[in-house]
C-alpha cells in the first residue's frame, strides 16, 4: 500500500496538516488528545479499501500551525475546520465522520452546525462533561489540572487529570518502559510534545463545551454514541452513555478502552466498519 497524499489547508488563523488515503465515499477521522493524523495510521490503510479516508493534525497540534501561537481554542473553530476539510475533499456530498474523545466532541457540533454535510456520525468517548448531573465535580476537576498545569507544570497537572478520569479516581499505575520501533516511538515523542497545549488549551476549552442537546436527539438518527469495552464507568465513557440514554439509542462499545483505536486498531476499524453501515 502506497503512503497517504499529503496536503496543507489554511483556515481561520492556521494551517492544517492533512492526508488522504483510498477512493470511495469520504470518511473524515478527527484525532483527539494530543494526538494528529498520525493516530490512525494502524488502521486507515484498511478503512482506505472501501473509503476515501482523510484525517488531519488539529489547528495547534504536530504539522497544524496557529498564526498566534498564543490563541485560545474553541469548539465551534475545530468544528469549522473540519467542515473546510470536508467542503474541500467532498464538495456536495455529504461524508461520514469519526471522532475520538476532543475530536469527538468536535464532531457533535459540527453535525449540530452543518447536518446537510454529514451522513452519519461516530462520536468515541467524547467527554462533554457538562451534560453529566455531576457536572460541577468535573468542572473541578478541569480547574484543579489548569492551577496545577500553572504553579507545578505539566507531569504533575497530567497526574491530577489522569486520576480525575479513572472510576476509583486513583492516578494510572506506571507502564514498563517499551523499545517502540522507531514509526511508534517517533508518535510518541510528538504526542508528548503537543501535551503542554492540550493540557493548557484544549482540555479546560473543550470540557467546558456543552452540546446543543435538542439539536442532537433531533439528528440523532446520523449519530453513533460510542464508548471502549474496558472504560466503563470512567469519565471519559460515562457522557456518550448518558447521552444514549437521553436519546434512546443504543451505545456501541468499540474494542480496548479510551485509546481502543490504537491499542486495537484492526479489531476498532472493523467495529467502525459495521457502525457505517448500520
Amino acid at each position: 500500500m502506497t503512503g497517504p497524499t499529503t496536503g496543507s489547508l489554511r483556515v481561520n488563523g492556521a494551517t492544517l496538516h492533512y492526508e488522504v488515503r483510498g477512493r470511495g465515499p469520504l470518511l473524515l477521522l478527527i484525532p483527539g488528545g494530543a494526538g494528529g493524523a498520525a493516530a490512525f495510521d494502524g488502521m486507515a490503510d484498511e478503512l482506505a479499501a472501501a473509503y476515501t479516508v482523510a484525517t488531519y493534525d488539529p489547528r495547534g497540534m504536530s504539522r497544524s500551525v496557529l498564526d498566534d501561537p498564543a490563541a485560545g481554542q474553541r469548539v465551534a473553530e475545530h468544528a469549522d475546520d473540519a467542515f473546510r476539510m470536508l467542503e474541500m475533499l467532498s464538495p456536495g456530498e455529504p461524508a461520514r465522520v469519526l471522532g475520538i474523545s476532543s475530536g469527538a466532541i468536535a464532531s457533535l457540533h459540527l453535525l449540530t452546525t452543518r447536518p446537510e454535510r454529514i451522513t452519519r456520525v461516530v462520536a468515541h468517548e467524547p467527554p462533554v462533561v457538562e451534560v453529566l448531573p455531576d457536572a460541577a465535580e468535573h468542572r473541578a476537576l478541569v480547574a484543579r489540572v489548569e492551577e496545577t498545569f500553572h504553579a507545578q507544570g505539566l507531569m504533575p497537572a497530567m497526574a491530577v487529570f489522569s486520576a480525575g478520569l479513572k472510576k476509583d479516581g486513583s492516578a494510572a499505575a506506571p507502564q514498563p518502559e517499551l523499545k517502540l520501533p522507531p514509526q511508534a516511538a517517533a508518535r510518541a515523542e510528538q504526542t508528548m510534545a503537543n501535551l503542554p497545549y492540550f493540557v493548557g488549551r484544549i482540555v479546560p476549552a473543550f470540557m467546558s463545551y456543552a452540546p446543543d442537546l435538542h439539536r442532537l436527539k433531533a439528528l440523532s438518527d446520523r449519530l453513533v454514541l460510542a464508548g471502549g469495552e474496558d472504560s466503563r464507568g470512567e469519565l471519559s465513557y460515562r457522557p456518550a452513555a448518558f447521552l444514549a440514554g437521553q436519546f434512546g439509542t443504543e451505545l456501541l462499545h468499540f474494542p480496548g478502552g479510551h485509546t481502543g483505536l490504537t491499542t486495537h486498531p484492526a479489531e476498532f476499524a472493523e467495529t467502525l466498519v459495521k457502525a457505517l453501515h448500520a
